[in-house]
């Protein structure tokens, strides 16, 4: 308590010595326009449908950031809702937050006439126009040839890959107590989680396990995922695109889905799979995991890393989780650890027309986009969040750390401003990486003795290694990826993109009651007709189209079937 006090106190002298020295009301570097002198605080919002910590109002960092710039943002996320519910009810009142992450909403934004173009604007700010190169935003262009939602990330140089977006997460406990066996297929996982559920059925304080967690919630739908990965192809989120013929695949109906889904079945029957799972809401599942009960789960690591936060913040160290590569095979090859070098080029953070001050909202973005700003939002306060070696390298202390995993230091000290543009890999100081998670002294300094003993256990150097490795692919060899990136920007109108609609209403309702079924063949069959029902040629017929236009554009040639 007392080192935290004195933290508080250092930062806010911190903060009045930078107020005292800070009077240009905007950083006025990589390209932002000069401020003047003095300025009254500029306020504006944003809406995100992804999850991420919300900050105190009194959030030191941010105190600092608004001091710098002379403008603050208040960030609010989805909850209790879907985005398609939200942005829908926002078309319809026609009042909008400044800054918008539509998501797979974007295109229903831009037909609603809600987004301004960002390329009417940005000659005055180059950091933003030239956050992605030109060939990059012809991507992004709307149908009108204007670019109304721009891509947050920007891979410049990654440092090293650490962990494994989205697989099959397992707690290290369980793989420890079975002598960290070699875990391939559905039936090794499930037998294991079988057989450490039947000797450990609760928790210390008696509250039952749950073997395996499903999160299958309509907003964030991981019972539908994985038949893209189990059978050793890519997750490409909407279909499977084979690498040779490059015919598109709906994941849905393939012999690896009715393998899946089939096992799930059998092990629901078991008792292992959460009896509540098609109910919860995602904040609802969260708690589950949060808590430490939830064994092993189909999930992406940043979805539940603020649950894992408070997992260790409970020193339950031991439920933390590591990926599998599971394949519906024993020796297939698995491609859970893809490094892409083919950024994402659709979606992204957006202004609205309720902005009323866009030239200051792009000056806000470019503000947030500088070194220092940036250092700030990722790194924190130099001597109190990170220190500084001789050779310009970034580290932080054990205490630092315990800090940056404190729920409650975070939300009342750190300002990531998360959803806005920032880089990844390299800081622009070239030297360190843009966070502590992919600084390799850092990463390594920050694992449990748990996650270490796994490490160590299969002797593997990072997470990654726990999957196959795979060779990182680019845009060259890869222009349809990832397929979402397509149906992110179907429209609700054509014939493909109101099958999409059906079909994520397929994957919402009738999926999980396969997982249920008292007579699985005969569930699988009904849901097969259900399946035609929504005219998924139409669905699969446009991406393919796209797929064919993107290769084609690429490459120069002629892919499709004679």
């Amino acid at each position: 308590m007392k080192k935290k006090l004195l933290s508080t106190i250092f930062c806010m002298v911190l903060v009045l010595s930078m107020v005292a020295g800070c009077g240009d009301g905007g950083t006025g570097e990589e390209g932002g326009k000069d401020g003047e002198t003095e300025k009254e605080v500029k306020e504006f919002t944003f809406f995100s449908p992804f999850s991420a910590t919300e900050i105190n109002e009194d959030n030191e960092i941010q105190q600092i950031i608004t001091e710098k710039t002379g403008a603050k943002c208040t960030q609010t996320y989805l909850t209790g809702q879907t985005m398609a519910e939200a942005v829908g009810t926002m078309i319809a009142s026609g009042e909008y937050p400044d800054f918008i992450v539509g998501d797979t909403s974007t295109p229903q934004l831009i037909e609603a006439g809600a987004l301004i173009p960002f390329d009417e604007y940005w000659d005055d700010y180059p950091a933003i126009k030239n956050f992605w190169s030109e060939w990059q935003y012809e991507y992004m262009k709307a149908d009108d040839g204007h670019i109304y939602s721009i891509p947050q990330g920007n891979v410049n140089v990654a440092f090293i890959e650490t962990g494994v977006a989205e697989a099959f997460f397992i707690q290290t406990r369980v793989l420890k107590w079975a002598g960290y066996p070699e875990i391939e297929t559905l039936d090794q996982l499930f037998d294991l989680l079988e057989a450490y559920t039947a000797e450990n059925p609760t928790m210390e304080d008696g509250t039952p396990v749950i073997p395996f967690g499903i999160l299958c919630a309509q907003d964030s739908n991981y019972l539908v995922k994985p038949p893209l990965y189990l059978g050793g192809t890519m997750n490409e989120g909407a279909a499977i695109v084979d690498e040779e013929t490059y015919e598109v695949i709906d994941h849905r109906t393939t012999d690896v889905a009715r393998q899946y889904y089939e096992k799930l079945n059998e092990v629901y029957k078991k008792g292992l799979i959460d009896p509540e799972f098609m109910t919860l809401t995602k904040d609802q599942f969260m708690e589950k995991v949060a808590s430490g009960r939830v064994l092993c789960m189909v999930n992406s690591n940043w979805e539940f890393a603020n649950a894992e936060d408070s997992i260790v913040a409970q020193g339950l160290n031991d439920c933390t989780y590591v990926p599998l590569g599971i394949t519906i095979e024993e020796g297939m090859h698995d491609k859970y650890a893809i490094q892409n070098a083919t950024p994402i080029l659709t979606g992204g953070l957006s202004i609205t027309t309720s902005c009323e001050d866009v030239e200051g909202a792009m000056q806000f973005i470019s503000d947030l986009m500088t070194q220092e700003i940036s250092t700030l939002r990722n790194w924190g306060i130099e001597g109190v969040d990170y220190l500084v070696d001789e050779d310009g390298l970034f580290y932080r202390t054990e205490e630092m750390r315990e800090q940056a995993s404190d729920p409650n230091y975070v939300a009342s000290h750190f300002c990531a401003y998360s959803g806005f543009f920032d880089y990844v890999g390299y800081n622009l100081d070239g030297i360190n990486a843009a966070s502590p998670a992919s600084q390799p002294s850092e990463w390594r300094a920050g694992l449990l003795p748990e996650q270490i003993e796994i490490l160590e256990a299969y002797d593997c150097e990072t997470f990654v290694d726990m999957v196959d490795y795979n060779e990182p692919i680019s845009i060259q060899d890869y222009p349809w990826y990832p397929v979402w990136t397509i149906t992110n920007t179907m429209s609700a109108e054509t014939p493909g993109g109101i099958a999409k609609v059906k079909l994520s209403d397929l994957d919402n309702g009738t999926i999980p009651k396969l997982v249920i079924a008292e007579d699985f063949d005969a569930a699988w069959e009904e849901f097969l007709v259900e399946y035609e029902e929504c005219n998924p040629e139409a669905f699969i017929s446009e991406l393919q189209e796209e797929v064919y236009k993107r290769i084609e554009e690429m490459t120069g040639e002629d892919v499709r079937p004679e």
